[in-house]
């Protein structure tokens, strides 16, 4: 089973920031690249943190509304910090939270979520910038086409794990959802063989009635 990784997935053309760049530049960089945040990188192109249009906005947000309507906000003394700042490597959020190119889709999505953040990085062995995976890089594995969802379940799950039992169980893929038909020979089977169709890139959702001849979850009982 072929899992996509970080690197296929990644846009390796990277909009970056020098740390040295002004408040100004950085909001002409994303502008004429049409993009919401760009990394930072040191002199040997090392990821130093990410700049967003939300950290630059904090510098309008901390000033004093002129029509007196909303009061100026409280921010901690970091936030402040980067409010004032006038550089990238003031303005950015850090440390840069980085990926690998051999990730998968599931190791990338959980860091963002722990992190809270919408992109991550891509480094080498080096830790030198070698792309940028953003959530819609990750969603795209669900843009695979049904057939090739199915095709991937018979070939790499279904006769892995069933071998020539294999045809004795259906699959129908709509819109990613998988539904399961037929039988195994036994029901210690029937979760091995959802949570291995889970693992497909691509699919939403498994739902289903496999059948099994025995019970092997029950203990034998043997006579006296």
């Amino acid at each position: 089973m072929h899992h996509r990784t970080v690197g296929e997935l990644m846009t390796r053309e990277v909009v970056r920031a020098r740390r040295d760049m002004s408040f100004k530049e950085i909001v002409k960089l994303l502008a004429e690249n049409d993009v919401t945040a760009v990394p930072v990188v040191d002199d040997l192109d090392r990821p130093m943190g990410v700049v967003s249009e939300a950290d630059l906005l904090r510098k309008s947000a901390d000033q004093a509304d002129p029509y007196g309507r909303t009061p100026v906000p409280h921010l901690e003394a970091w936030e402040r910090a980067k409010a004032e700042g006038a550089r990238a490597e003031e303005l950015m959020s850090a440390p840069a939270v980085c990926a690998r190119p051999e990730w998968n889709v599931v190791e990338a999505a959980r860091l963002m979520e722990v992190q809270k953040v919408k992109r991550l990085p891509v480094v080498d062995e080096a830790d030198r910038l070698v792309g940028i995976v953003s959530r819609g890089d990750l969603l795209r594995i669900f843009l695979r086409r049904d057939d090739s969802v199915r095709d991937e379940i018979t070939r790499d799950v279904l006769e892995r794990a069933l071998g020539p039992a294999a045809s004795d169980v259906t699959v129908d893929v709509r819109e990613g959802q998988v539904t399961l038909g037929g039988s195994v020979g036994f029901k210690s089977l029937v979760p091995i063989v959802e949570q291995l169709c889970r693992g497909v890139d691509g699919v939403v959702s498994v739902s289903g009635r496999i059948a099994y001849r025995t019970d092997d979850a029950r203990p034998s009982c043997s006579g006296a």
